[in-house]
């Protein structure tokens, strides 16, 4: 009896094993990767703990658009050390002016409806109020998108830091997985 034959065989597992890793890493690092939510920022519509999938394919052709939940790289003067990133909701587009009027969030002159906005227990929907001492307009420069939470007293957001760069956003959120009871598209 040769070994031939379980060279060969070993060798065809290890060469199936190398090829899965590099599919692996390939999908994740161009495609879609998984993120695990680590803020309450986004609560009722997003909760610690729970996982989404980011599609970081589909923005190389498709632009951000209104109401994209997006996981983005903080601004080094926000990250504190941490690597975590933020996830947010885009409500300013490049060129828009967003304004906080009342509570309300405002762009280019029309009021936004925000029915994702949380609601306390007793059903009263938070208000958009701007950072203390902050700024209450923003014109969005071209590259960049203005974000916010959906829990707006718990979100430190584009009221608090500006406008984020598009080439800091890692993809859009569009699948949430886990829990799998509260599977479903973003």
């Amino acid at each position: 009896m040769s070994q031939r034959p379980a060279l060969g065989c070993l060798l065809e597992v290890l060469e199936t094993l190398v090829l899965t890793i590099v599919i692996f890493f390939g999908i994740q690092a161009f495609v879609a990767q998984p993120y695990k939510v680590q803020q309450g920022s986004m609560e009722n519509t997003l909760t610690p703990e729970q996982y989404v999938l980011v599609d970081k394919l589909s923005p190389r052709w498709d632009a951000y658009a209104y109401g994209d939940i997006i996981v983005f790289k903080p601004p080094l003067s926000w990250s504190q050390g941490s690597d975590v990133p933020f996830i947010k909701r885009v409500l300013g587009l490049p060129g828009d002016t967003v304004e906080l009027q009342d509570g309300q969030v405002v762009v280019n002159d029309v009021e936004v409806n925000e029915p994702y906005i949380f609601r306390a227990t007793d059903g009263i929907q938070q208000q958009s109020y701007p950072a203390p001492g902050g700024a209450t307009r923003w014109v969005v420069p071209d590259g960049e998108l203005f974000v916010m939470g959906d829990h707006r007293e718990d979100s430190a957001d584009s009221r608090n830091f500006g406008p984020i760069e598009i080439s800091h956003v890692v993809g859009r959120a569009w699948l949430r997985y886990w829990p799998f009871d509260q599977l479903g598209f973003l």
